[in-house]
This record gives C-alpha cells, structure tokens and sequence, in this order.
C-alpha cells in the first residue's frame, strides 16, 4: 500500500513563515505541529475549518485525556493562525475566538531545599574536564537562574569573571545580566582554566562542551544532572534543568528578595508569572510552622 504525501498547504506555510520572523523556532515548531494535527483531523486544510470543528477537535482531544495546558496551546494556535487569514482578507471571521479554553490547572512549581542543592553540588567535585563542566553548569543553572537553552547557548565570554556576572540572551532574544556569587564564578574559572581547554577539540565558540568537543545540548543537559541526582541520592526522574532555575527564585524570595528584581534576574516579561514563587515561599514556610512550633504540629 502507498501512502501519499499531503498536498502542501500555501496558507499555513505562509503563516508559519511569517511567524517564524517574530517567534522562536521551538514556538513555530509547536504551532507547525497543532495546525498539523487539526489538519489530520479534518482531513484537509484548516483554512475552511468551521466553529464547530474547532470545538470536536478540541473535544476530541479532552477525551484523548490531554493536559488542559496542552489543549489551551492548541486551541491559542488555531485562533492565531485564523487571526492571520482574517488580516489577509481570506476569511471574514475566526471560528476559533470565541470558543471557551479548559482552566489550566495553577500548579506550584517545585524546588529543591538549599541541603538538596548542595548535595547536588557535591555530586558534580571532581578534576576531570567533565566533572569541572558539570560543577561549573549547576552553578550557572543555580546560581543564576538560567533556563537551560540560556545555558547551553552561552559562549566564553559570556561570563564577566571580574564583574561576577553572566549575559545571556532569553526569550525574545532579549539579553539580560545576572549577577554571579563566588562559588558560581570558581567553578566557572577552573572550568575554563582546567576543563575547558581539554574539550575543545573543535574551536568552538560555546562555554560548554561535551566529550565530543560539540557544543553540549539541551538533552546532554538533561542527563548530566540525572546523573549527578543519583550520585547525590536524589530522585532522578525529579531533577531536571528547570528545577533549579525554580529552586533560584524561590531561594532568593525566602531570603527576602524584593518580586522586582527576582523578575529582571529571570527574565520575566510579566511580573504575574515570578509571583508564583511568592506562593511556594509561603507554603514553605506555613509547613515549616506546622512542623517545628510545638502548639501548631500536626499530630499523626
């Protein structure tokens, strides 16, 4: 049996192609996969979609047992997409504007205790190049908050070891300067000076290289802190990249931080989104009462 290959879509390229000058490429890819997939459950282009076929494929995908994060994701990129042909003049509504999106559940994010952190940390002592990278990328990660693409995407002169900061570029390719502590400017001076040197095989521009002499990836991110997770005696399937920007935030918030400039370190757009942390740091300290006061303990 042969399967045939789709019929390119003229107007869904054209608007992924003008997305792409004002987005992210993860983003256009996420907007190329919904449009892909509405597509598949139309059996033809999303352009004729009616309201009603937005909301069974939404439907659709509920009952498939989808996040309502993911679901929302999808139902925002059709509505963009639908904004598009209206601006071009190639539909005169969007099916998509004003149908309902599922709540997203608020979830707290989670962070690891400062003991956890050091553990961590701990985990990652060593003299090779690999152990030096290792110690110096859970620094920076920790240290500054760094989302992981942030990390990987940074290159040697990235980080002012006189000044104690780093310059990274985030979201919106908008670069912004986090202040470094000295543990995190060690670990990246003897990473630079005793690591380093011994990965660069290739002469490439990126602070941190893997074993190869590439640039270390987001994956190659990912797994060297699971490894070192399980040297620390931490769940792996716990530890992640992210964990420890969430962990950053919320450790500068309990040490009495102002929102403000939890935000600028971040590279929050909006100020709603760093709130969060305000409530992890009130849930830590409301079980930390009920644990340690002794008229408040909850008895067993």
């Amino acid at each position: 049996m042969t399967t045939r290959t789709p019929a390119p879509d003229v107007a869904v390229d054209s608007f992924l192609a003008l997305l792409a000058a004002q987005k992210a490429p993860r983003t256009v890819d996420a907007y190329r996969r919904d449009l892909a997939g509405f597509a598949a459950f139309l059996g033809r282009s999303p352009t004729s979609a009616t309201r009603d076929e937005v909301q069974s494929w939404l439907a659709d995908l509920r009952g498939g047992g989808m996040a309502p994060s993911s679901i929302a994701r999808k139902a925002s990129a059709t509505r963009t997409f639908f904004r598009h042909l209206v601006l071009l003049g190639i539909r005169s509504d969007n099916p998509a504007a004003d149908i309902p999106l599922p709540r997203r559940r608020n979830r707290l994010p989670r962070s690891l205790t400062p003991a956890e952190i050091e553990r961590l940390i701990d985990a990652a002592a060593g003299t090779t190049p690999r152990a030096l990278r290792d110690h110096a990328l859970v620094e920076l990660l920790y240290g500054a908050g760094l989302r992981v693409g942030e990390a990987v995407s940074l290159e040697r002169g990235s980080v002012d070891l006189e000044n104690r900061a780093v310059r990274c570029v985030g979201k919106g390719d908008k670069e912004r300067i986090v202040p470094l502590g000295k543990q995190a400017v060690e670990a990246v001076r003897r990473y630079l000076s005793r690591g380093r040197p011994y990965l660069d095989r290739r002469h490439r521009p990126e602070l941190f290289l893997n074993a190869q002499g590439g640039g270390l990836t987001r994956a190659g991110a990912f797994l060297v802190l699971r490894r070192l997770a399980v040297n620390a005696g931490l769940d792996p399937t716990r530890v992640h990249p992210h964990l420890l920007r969430h962990s950053f935030a919320t450790h500068l918030l309990e040490g009495g931080a102002d929102l403000r400039s939890v935000q600028e370190m971040l590279g929050h757009a909006d100020l709603g989104t760093t709130e969060i942390y305000t409530h992890v740091s009130e849930r830590r300290r409301r079980e930390t009462f009920f644990r340690a006061h002794p008229h408040a303990r909850r008895r067993s």
